[in-house]
């Protein structure tokens, strides 16, 4: 679907760049952002490729990752991150070990259910995985136990499903789908590793130990703004409790003045984000990854200034029916992570990575 995003207040946007996406979709209460973000883009890229609009579970994925992080939690006796939240690059390794399903066949929602909520759910997910450490000596039981609670609050998976005439398992629609996980990285921007080399980027939220290719915030900035030029959408994954930061109104913003009332009402001043400044406010904590959103366009204010336009996940929510602004400087300060197609990224810059 083409979005053309409306004008609202005295922000005025021309679109420079709005790339296809498909329907914006709606998390709930859950903290699976992770999912609806790459899910999003692996759709982005399958009409990318001219293989038209797919509508896959986002829940399938989830329900998948869940299991593989008690896997985690067990193995590492406890001492591991056991929540809702995940990054980019898992929803890649389901696609390699579980496969994919549709959205008609797996919805995550059973009967009666009117919304997504994994409040219960996780407490008693991870209940259960601490009484079985405490065990200490894990039978082989706890697997099938596992996947029986969870079975009874999103649904079983079917082991076979039909889909337009044809008849497929999870793996085997998910390797029907072109979308290849060796073609896709991360990216992320930081001082405590060298550049242009890979690291284990330290959040919470990487229980797998994902690596992520390391450049300086000027190339991570070059490689987005080429990959949406040039056809490419971007899964983005950073800080959204700023003050600049509202859904409501479709902005996403870095005010040298936080408190300003106005900042969503007309163009302000903004930070001017260098690596330094950056890397504090990572390590202090006031940068954290907290949201997962779909970079699908480019624009510019009345003032020249760019803006990522963003698609999120909290249904259609603001004046831009889902979809954001996030201008540069807030992209250059509250950017965690990045994943694009290896393609996208500008050849002098893949040179440097060995890409």
């Amino acid at each position: 679907m083409l979005i053309t995003l409306p004008v609202f207040g005295q922000y005025k946007f021309t679109v420079e760049q709005d790339l296809k996406c498909t329907e914006v979709k709606n998390q709930q209460r859950t903290g699976t952002c992770w999912s609806f973000s790459t899910i999003s883009f692996m759709e982005a890229e399958l009409v990318r490729l001219g293989k038209g609009n797919y509508d896959l579970s986002e829940m399938y994925m989830v329900r998948n990752i869940y299991a593989d992080k008690a896997r985690n939690y067990v193995l590492r006796q406890g001492k591991a991150n056991f929540s809702q939240g995940s990054l980019n690059h898992d929803v890649m390794r389901a696609l390699e070990m579980v496969g994919a399903v549709p959205e008609s066949v797996y919805s995550g929602l059973q009967e009666g259910d009117l919304y997504h909520d994994h409040s219960e759910m996780e407490a008693a997910l991870k209940g259960f995985l601490d009484g079985v450490l405490e065990s200490k000596q894990p039978s082989e039981k706890w697997a099938g136990a596992f996947e029986a609670i969870i079975d009874h609050y999103m649904g079983a998976v079917p082991e076979t499903f039909t889909h337009q005439g044809k008849s497929y398992t999870p793996a085997a629609y998910g390797k029907a789908l072109p979308v290849n996980p060796d073609d896709y990285v991360t990216l992320t921007s930081f001082t405590h590793h060298p550049f242009y080399k890979t690291f284990i980027l330290e959040i919470p939220d990487n229980y797998s130990n994902g690596s992520y290719f390391n450049v300086p915030i000027d190339e991570l900035e070059a490689i987005t703004a080429y990959a949406l030029t040039n056809g490419y959408t971007v899964a983005w994954d950073g800080d959204v409790s700023e003050k600049g930061f509202s859904a409501g109104d479709g902005l996403a913003i870095l005010p040298e003045d936080p408190a300003d009332k106005k900042k969503f009402k007309s163009p302000v001043d903004e930070l001017t984000v260098t690596q330094e400044n950056r890397q504090s406010a990572f390590e202090n904590f006031s940068t954290t990854d907290d949201h997962l959103m779909h970079l699908t366009g480019v624009a510019k204010d009345q003032n020249g200034k760019a803006y990522y336009i963003t698609k999120n996940s909290w249904g259609e929510i603001s004046p831009y029916e889902g979809f954001l602004y996030m201008s540069a400087p807030y992209f250059r300060m509250k950017t965690v992570g990045v994943m694009v197609h290896k393609d996208a990224i500008p050849d002098d810059i893949a040179e440097k990575l060995n890409l």
